[in-house]
């Protein structure tokens, strides 16, 4: 059984953590507390299934906190939940609207309870609003922020970005931000309070800038076509000699020059005027075949040691065998699979590495004897 009562180290040691058991961001915001040290206990429906046929130990984000289940249409369970609730700091849920408060959970009855709850809730949508009552997913939420219009060559459908953006940036740490936000409030007054994060909302957020570039006229075309969005020669992704790719992205004149000068293009007059978007199709192009003459690693190797901002695509297999990822430990090996090692990193309270996901559920015993401890 992963250890409690403030056990783990790392600047949330001691932080007491519900979790309602769900899937995608909430997970990845108690993934986060968790990683950081709070004691954070994972509340599962019993025989719950996962949404995703893999077994339990490969879920990456559900690391670091045991299990427990309970059946809450049994009195002795919604005790035992009660308990917990009434000891946390925390509770972490990411039903739609309504559900909390249905199964007698709710924000106003927790915090009754509890009033230095911070009660953290995880929608798509929102806990009000005319879509709030439907289900979503990443890219529905992402589509309604401009984001998704602005992947993807003009005239083609765009590609998903996995479920990063609204999932686990939009959601996931833009709830851990806000609840760590009402914890330090929490701290200072007594008060506990309910932080609504909307996938929607905070996937907006993530596109403040791309807003920003619009208003003054620098991004003015669907994806595909602007600075940042694939449409610039400098900042792109190429395909090369054996298949594999490079990232470019010499957006600076001065990582430009330095591009140019170790590729020996700095005296073509085709890539005189960087900014000059009359040119870029044609810049694009030569780039294009030129960065067919060699294998990507040799692209590595031959601009390695320059700032021009080039460096390889690597595979989900690759990357945590790659030099720097190595040296940085960004990836441990927990239980046969990859993940990303704690962050970010602390010079006074650093995090313990990642801890392996719990397969079996624990008895709810042994955690209310910890926590009450």
């Amino acid at each position: 059984m992963t250890k409690t009562t403030g056990a783990r180290p790392g600047p949330l040691q001691g932080m007491k953590v519900v979790e309602m058991a769900g899937i995608g961001p909430g997970p990845f915001t108690a993934m986060l507390l968790a990683d950081l040290g709070a004691d954070v206990i994972r509340v599962e429906r019993p025989n719950a299934g996962a949404p995703i046929p893999m077994g339990p130990q490969f879920d990456n984000n559900n690391r670091g906190r045991p299990r427990i289940a309970l059946n809450l249409k049994n009195d002795a369970d919604r005790a035992s939940l009660w308990r917990l609730i009434e000891a946390a700091d925390m509770l972490v849920e990411g039903f739609r609207p309504g559900v909390m408060e249905r199964l007698g959970f709710g924000p106003d009855d927790c915090l009754a309870r509890n009033a230095k709850l911070i009660f953290g809730r995880m929608t798509g949508w929102g806990q009000e609003g005319p879509l709030a009552h439907l289900a979503g997913h990443d890219l529905n939420y992402l589509g309604l922020t401009g984001a998704v219009d602005a992947f993807g060559p003009p005239g083609e459908p765009a590609w998903p970005p996995l479920n990063l953006v609204a999932d686990f940036g939009g959601g996931g740490m833009y709830l851990a931000f806000g609840m760590m936000a009402a914890h330090r409030h929490a701290v200072a007054t007594g008060v506990g309070q309910v932080v609504d994060a909307a996938m929607v909302d905070g996937a907006s957020l993530l596109m403040n800038m791309a807003y920003g570039m619009r208003s003054a006229g620098v991004s003015t075309k669907r994806g595909g076509e602007n600075i940042l969005d694939g449409g610039a020669p400098f900042y792109a992704v190429y395909a090369c000699k054996d298949g594999k790719q490079i990232t470019l992205c010499c957006l600076e004149v001065q990582f430009y020059a330095a591009f140019l000068e170790r590729a020996g293009l700095t005296d073509d007059p085709a890539f005189a005027r960087q900014f000059d978007q009359s040119t870029w199709p044609d810049m694009k192009a030569r780039l294009t075949d030129y960065f067919l003459a060699k294998t990507r690693d040799e692209w590595a190797t031959q601009f390695g040691d320059v700032d021009a901002c080039l460096f390889p695509v690597l595979s989900i297999d690759e990357a945590p065998k790659y030099a720097h990822n190595a040296a940085r430990g960004t990836y441990e090996t927990v239980d046969g699979s990859h993940h990303a090692a704690p962050g970010p990193r602390f010079s006074e309270t650093p995090a313990h590495g990642p801890d392996h996901v719990e397969k079996d559920v624990v008895d709810v015993g042994q955690v209310l004897s910890a926590w009450s401890a």
